[in-house]
Formats: C-alpha cells, sequence, structure tokens
C-alpha cells in the first residue's frame, strides 16, 4: 500500500524534480481524517493562501489521489521552489519553501541592444516572484531577440546574487557575439527568371560592404517566411498562376558566422487574361457600367495585382453609386492547352452589416476624438469596406503612429451587426532638430528646430525653426489645428522673419518680416481649398554703390496687406514620392486691403506622372502666374517673379530675368511667366541599398518684361523661350537627401546668367 501511495504521489511531481511528498508516518493509507493542516516554512504567503490550493480539508480522508493534486496545485501556482507532505498522527503537515522576490533585473554585456530593448522582452519584472521556469523563457526570448538582429553566435547566462529576505537580482550575461551575415542566396528550379532577378525581389540581401547601415544582411527566419511571400507576389503578377516555393532552406555555417540560403521553386507555366467580365444580380445595376473598373486586358499576361486592384475598383465605384452591401469575388478558370485564365468578376449582395461599434485601443497619450475624426464610417452606418480601407490610410497619414491595425470583430448578440476595433502603437511625434548643409542658393547653412506634430494628443501642429545661411537667415513659427472648432477646418498662423542676400544676383539685400492667418479645408479625398491673410513689411537696404537705377529706385520700405486662396485637385499615389496620378493647383491674391503694395496676382501650376515601368516615372509639370499692378508706383522687385535656378536648371536664380545695362547687370524680375520641366527618373543598376536613383530632363521657360518708371534707365529684356537640358542624381544619404543636378542651356540670350552645377543637401540630427 505504502509502495502504490509513493509511486501515485511521484508521479504527480514529474514536472518538478526536487520535490518532497512525505517524511515519516503513511500518508498513502485510505483510513484516517485529516483532523488539521499545518504549514510550515512559509515566510511571505500566508497559511490560509496555501490551504486554499489544497483539494482536502479537515474532515476530509488521507485520500492519495486528494493529495496527488493538492501537490500538482501548489507547485503550479509557481511560489515555490519545493514542497512536501507528511502526515503527523491527525494532521496533514505542508512543508513549502518559498521561490525568492526578484530585486532587480539587470543585463550585462549588450551593446548592440540596449537595456530598454531587452527589458520590453522580458516577461520577469522587480518585485516578481522568481522561477527556473520564467527565467529560461526569457533567456530563449532575450536570443531569439538577438537571432532577429542577425547574431545567432549569441549566448546569454542568468545569474542570481542572493539578498537578504530572501531575495535575489537577477542579471542576465549576454554575450553578442560576431553578427551573422548570409553569405550566398541561391535559387533552385528558376528557368525564367535569373538568380540575380529574384535577389532583387525578396528582402534577405546578400553581406556586401555598403550595407553597413542596414540589417537586410543578416539572418532572419521571419524574413526568410516573408520572402516567400514576396517570391509569390513576384511571379503572380508575371503571369506564373501556378508558382508555388517548395522549400526554403538557411544552412548554418560550422564556424556559425554565416548562413547559405537556398530557395527551391516551382514556376509552372505562364498565363495570359482570356476573356475577362463582370457580371451581377443587383437590381438597376449595369455591368456595363463597371467596366471602366477593369484594369487587366484580354491577351495581357496574367497579373494577380491587377485582379486585387480591379476588385477594390469595382467594390468603390458599386459603393459611390449607393450599394452599400456588395460581395465582389472573381472566378477564375485556368485553360491549360492555351495557358489562358478567363476572369469573371461576380459582384453580389453582400450580408447587410451595420457598424455597432468603434474601439480604439492602444492610444496613450493621443485623444481618441483625434482618431475617430479621421474615419469615414460612423456607428450605425452601413459597414463598407472600402471606408474602412480609407479610414485606416487617413489615421496612417496622421504620422502619429508606429502601427495602425484596424479589424472587425461580429457582434455576438447581434449577427447583422460587427464591432471595428482600432489597435494602434503611438510612435514619438516630438522633433528637436540640429542641420547642416550647403545650397546652390543660400550656400553653407545651419538649421536647428523644435516641433511637435500633436501637442497635448489633440493632434495640432507647433513648430519653431531657425535657418542661418551664408545668404539667408529665417526665423519661423508656426501652428495648425487641424479641426478648428471642432469641424474638419485646417486653421493655424504663421510669424516669420527672413533676410535674403541678393547681391550676387540683384546688388541689395532684402528682410522680410510678418505673419498670416489660414484656414483650408477639403471638399472630398482629392479636392481641397484654402483660405489666407498674410500681413508683412519688406525691406530693401544695402543696395550695392554700382547697383543699378532700377534697383536704387526700389530702396526703401513697402507694406503688404494680402487676401489669398489656394484650390488644389490631387490625384497622386504618394505625396512623399508620386509615381502616379496628378496634381492641379490655382492660387488667386489680392493686395491692396491696407498697405503700400497694391497688385492682383494669379497662379496656376500642375504636374502629371506617368509610371512607365518598376521604379521608371515620368514627370511632366508646369506653372504660370501674372501679377497685375494697380497701383501707381512700379511693383516691388520682391514681389515679381524670377526664372532660373529651382525652376530653371542651367540658369543661376534670377539668370533668364530682364537685366540692367547700366551698373552690375542686376536682375529685375517679371510682371508674368510660364514655365515646364520634363522629367524622367529612373534607377541606375546599383544596389537599392544606396539609395541612388538617376534623372535626365529638360527645363523650360519664359518671363515677361516687369514694370519700372519711365525715368529709370534702359535694361536688357527678351520674353523668348529660355530651355535647359540636363542629368541628374538623388541620393538618400545617411546623412540626409543630396540631390545633383547638371544641367546645360540649349535656348539662351546673350544677357542671362547660366549655371552648369546644382548641388543641395542638407540632413537633421
Amino acid at each position: 500500500m505504502r509502495s502504490a501511495a509513493m509511486a501515485a504521489a511521484l508521479a504527480g511531481l514529474a514536472v518538478v524534480p526536487g520535490a518532497v511528498l512525505a517524511q515519516g508516518q503513511e500518508i498513502g493509507q485510505a483510513s484516517g481524517v485529516i483532523r488539521q493542516i499545518v504549514v510550515e516554512g512559509n515566510q511571505r504567503i500566508e497559511a490560509s493562501t496555501v490551504e486554499s490550493y489544497l483539494t482536502v480539508a479537515p474532515g476530509d480522508p488521507f485520500d492519495p489521489a486528494a493529495l496527488d493534486q493538492s501537490l500538482k496545485n501548489l507547485f503550479a501556482t509557481g511560489l515555490f521552489a519545493d514542497v512536501a507532505m507528511r502526515r503527523a498522527g491527525q494532521a496533514l503537515v505542508v512543508r513549502v519553501v518559498e521561490n525568492p522576490i526578484i530585486n532587480r533585473i539587470a543585463f550585462e554585456g549588450n551593446q548592440r541592444i540596449d537595456d530598454e530593448q531587452l527589458s520590453a522582452e522580458t516577461q520577469l519584472r522587480s518585485r516578481v516572484v522568481y522561477t527556473r521556469a520564467k527565467v529560461q523563457d526569457d533567456v530563449q526570448r532575450i536570443l531569439d531577440l538577438y537571432r532577429r538582429s542577425g547574431r545567432y553566435a549569441a549566448t546569454v547566462e542568468p545569474k542570481i546574487i542572493e539578498l537578504d529576505q530572501n531575495r535575489v537580482d537577477l542579471v542576465f550575461e549576454v554575450n553578442e557575439g560576431p553578427p551573422t551575415y548570409v553569405r550566398r542566396i541561391t535559387f533552385v528550379g528558376n528557368e525564367e527568371f535569373s538568380d540575380s532577378t529574384l535577389r532583387g525581389e525578396i528582402a534577405t540581401k546578400e553581406e556586401r560592404w555598403y550595407r553597413l547601415l542596414s540589417s537586410a544582411d543578416t539572418y532572419d527566419p521571419d524574413r526568410l517566411t516573408f520572402d516567400r511571400e514576396l517570391l509569390r507576389r513576384y511571379y503572380l503578377s508575371e503571369g506564373y498562376a501556378d508558382f508555388r516555393v517548395s522549400s526554403a532552406v538557411a544552412e548554418l555555417t560550422p564556424d556559425r558566422e554565416a548562413f547559405f540560403v537556398t530557395f527551391t521553386v516551382d514556376e509552372g507555366d505562364r498565363y495570359k487574361f482570356g476573356e475577362i467580365d463582370v457580371q451581377t444580380t443587383l437590381p438597376d445595376l449595369d455591368p456595363a457600367a463597371l467596366q471602366a473598373e477593369v484594369v487587366p486586358e484580354t491577351g495581357e499576361w496574367y497579373n494577380a495585382d491587377e485582379v486585387e486592384q480591379t476588385i477594390q475598383n469595382i467594390t468603390d465605384r458599386v459603393g459611390e453609386l449607393g450599394y452599400a452591401f456588395v460581395d465582389v469575388r472573381p472566378r477564375v478558370t485556368r485553360d491549360p492547352e492555351a495557358d489562358t485564365i478567363d476572369v469573371t468578376f461576380d459582384v453580389q449582395e453582400g450580408p447587410r452589416v451595420f457598424v455597432r461599434r468603434i474601439e480604439i485601443q492602444g492610444n496613450v497619450r493621443t485623444l481618441d476624438k483625434v482618431i475617430r475624426r479621421e474615419f469615414r464610417l460612423a456607428e450605425g452606418d452601413a459597414f463598407n469596406t472600402a471606408k474602412l480601407r480609407r479610414s485606416r490610410e487617413r489615421i496612417r497619414n496622421l504620422g502619429f503612429f508606429e502601427t495602425v491595425e484596424v479589424d472587425t470583430r461580429p457582434a455576438e448578440d447581434a449577427p447583422d451587426q460587427t464591432d471595428v476595433i482600432v489597435d494602434v502603437e503611438e510612435k514619438s511625434t516630438g522633433e528637436l532638430s540640429f542641420g547642416v548643409g550647403w545650397s546652390s542658393s543660400v550656400g553653407a547653412l545651419f538649421e536647428a528646430g523644435v516641433s511637435e506634430r500633436n501637442l497635448l494628443g489633440r493632434g495640432q501642429a507647433l513648430s519653431l525653426d531657425l535657418r542661418l545661411a551664408q545668404k539667408q537667415t529665417e526665423v519661423d513659427l508656426s501652428f495648425t489645428e487641424p479641426y478648428f472648432l471642432n469641424r474638419p477646418l485646417r486653421a493655424g498662423f504663421d510669424i516669420y522673419h527672413t533676410t535674403n542676400d541678393f547681391q550676387d544676383s540683384a546688388s541689395y539685400d532684402s528682410t522680410t518680416s510678418g505673419g498670416a492667418l489660414r484656414v483650408g479645408w477639403s471638399y472630398n479625398e482629392a479636392l481641397g481649398h484654402s483660405l489666407r491673410y498674410t500681413f508683412q513689411k519688406n525691406e530693401i537696404s544695402n543696395v550695392d554703390d554700382n547697383a543699378s537705377t532700377f534697383i536704387k529706385e526700389q530702396e526703401g520700405t513697402t507694406t503688404l496687406s494680402q487676401v489669398s486662396h489656394s484650390l488644389s485637385y490631387d490625384k497622386r499615389d504618394s505625396v512623399v514620392e508620386p509615381t502616379e496620378g496628378y496634381v492641379l493647383s490655382l492660387s488667386n491674391a489680392v493686395a491692396g486691403l491696407g498697405g503700400s503694395e497694391q497688385f492682383v496676382r494669379n497662379d496656376v501650376s500642375g504636374a502629371y506622372y506617368v509610371p512607365l515601368a518598376d521604379e521608371w516615372t515620368l514627370r511632366f509639370s508646369g506653372n504660370a502666374g501674372y501679377i497685375y499692378n494697380y497701383a501707381d508706383d512700379p511693383l516691388s522687385i520682391a514681389y515679381r517673379y524670377n526664372l532660373g535656378g529651382e525652376n530653371l536648371r542651367g540658369f543661376a536664380y534670377g539668370g533668364a530675368d530682364a537685366r540692367t545695362r547700366d551698373g552690375e547687370a542686376d536682375a529685375l524680375g517679371g510682371d508674368w511667366i510660364a514655365n515646364g520641366s520634363i522629367e524622367m527618373r529612373m534607377p541606375l543598376g546599383l544596389p537599392e541599398e544606396l539609395g541612388v536613383t538617376g534623372k535626365v530632363f529638360t527645363d523650360f521657360g519664359v518671363i515677361g518684361e516687369p514694370e519700372v518708371s519711365s525715368s529709370t534707365g534702359q535694361f536688357d529684356h527678351s520674353s523668348s523661350i529660355r530651355a535647359s537640358v540636363g542629368i541628374g542624381f538623388i541620393w538618400k544619404s545617411p546623412v540626409g537627401p543630396i540631390n545633383i543636378d547638371l544641367a546645360q542651356p540649349v535656348l539662351k540670350e546673350d544677357f542671362d546668367e547660366t549655371e552648369l552645377f546644382r548641388l543641395n543637401f542638407g540632413t537633421r540630427f
């Protein structure tokens, strides 16, 4: 009987080595009743707490099964390093050895990953019960973190320092070891695309010297899994609908310093689009009205991205036509003999689902209303996937969050309703910046600024910027409230002070001080409108003794009181780096409501982007403007147009302006302007990590004659077209973007000032 009881009890301790079940009198006997439970060895934990985990109580028999379960319960708490039970007469004695409490956790030897990152990865914390199992779990977590950073040779050894009152300090000693690079990536089974082409499509890269600032050449198993998906997407976009990745194997070299990665692929046949059709059973919906939303064409190579884009286009279009509940599903029919795929987009009525509640999670600092006002859906609206997707994009475009996840959860008690769950992870929105650089326009420069894009979590933007350059000094204070009066109105103000050195181009200095009030709103996702009132003082000073009489008569101070508006229509795919779409802008300004300047200014501009191939983009851009001066005195030179520099490469700033014949041949500007550019950006075949893009361009423009007083001398001017051609490079360098342009004028006048080389760069740190 004793042997059987001991065997049963020890079986219950199989997962907890070192525990002692009983000493002394037998407790495996079913006879006898527990009259008393005595707890020994506890220091922090109350005896009643220990007893609460037991499955026996005074009055119960000494049941081996119940005692065995009690032992398991106590060990499962994680509070005890050892537990022993014994019978003393009619008493059950439970002796426990408590696990110590962690006083402090420290990390030693870590250089590549700081303490804060390691602490966020581990589960143990100060004042938490120490257990070996949790320590080993944290060791594995730290090793996984280092492996994701490409350091497979890293080792972690936990050590404890015993303190009084059953406390310990826990120290993780880290040996980071050398980084584990991917030395070679090979592909097996690829016939249509070379290894180098496929290497360019995946995220993992081979070890190279120029990847010093990138971790793409270190081995990461999660990245390797993502690479399988990237290969699948690439082949599906090229017509290989049966493609699959058979295996992706990473072999670690014996010295544990590098990996050899091998992808085995099965390309399958290449398909073209066959018959493409749109069908629907929705009442009053003509399928022909949806044909314009179909992206692929019969005879083209099959592209899964175009199928997905068509689904989104049709969903959006049907929603605009008033059908709130739709489900667009592509029916795909393969013809292996003809190597074609027929696609029928079936538009059916989807389940009638309404938004019950919108829940926002993860925002600690940002107010809920800042996120809610970006939603295109409201609680109670018909659920619409297109509006949900647009809402997610708008929240991401705020720039306040590291990640934005928007999911749906069906309501358990209401099958026709769904909850929208928004999970965000905030990031720092404040910036204290310093910058150094050089510009062809203003020379060497230093910048400093402080800004907050999410002031007090309200979504407001506040910034103060200082710029000191050889030819320019600027101070600018700006504030924007994106939802003025709780309406979608972007209101704000600007206060600025700028000095410019135009001695080289026009023999004078200019100082401008002023401020502006502005408000803007959007009519829809593309069309926006803004109003602005500006008041500023402009002073022309330090006129060179050899300056022309045109410039000398401009010396002095003028004031500007101006009301303006701007209307813009933006259909670009990206505001930062557009590759497709267009943008148009129209602005008008009236000066004369006070102040000394009296004119009407009209400007129109636009740009059109055409994707020629992957990373090849053709841009057409243009601008035209006209100023009508209705004052008695000539218009101040500060408000005239200038042609040359940024808007006409190959010419110096103002290099194509009217130019005085006397004095220093100063640029006078013009009362109207028209200029344009055609630019093509393309890859140069260099590794993507270098961030170098090439461009070829041609700029052209014409500028009108300036209005001057009749008593002033003569000047050279021509309204002929100026043009230039050139090449350039854009380098996203570690110290900031560097833009280099080399341009040669092909149409110019003899009095024009030209410029071959133009460089702009800077950084913030």
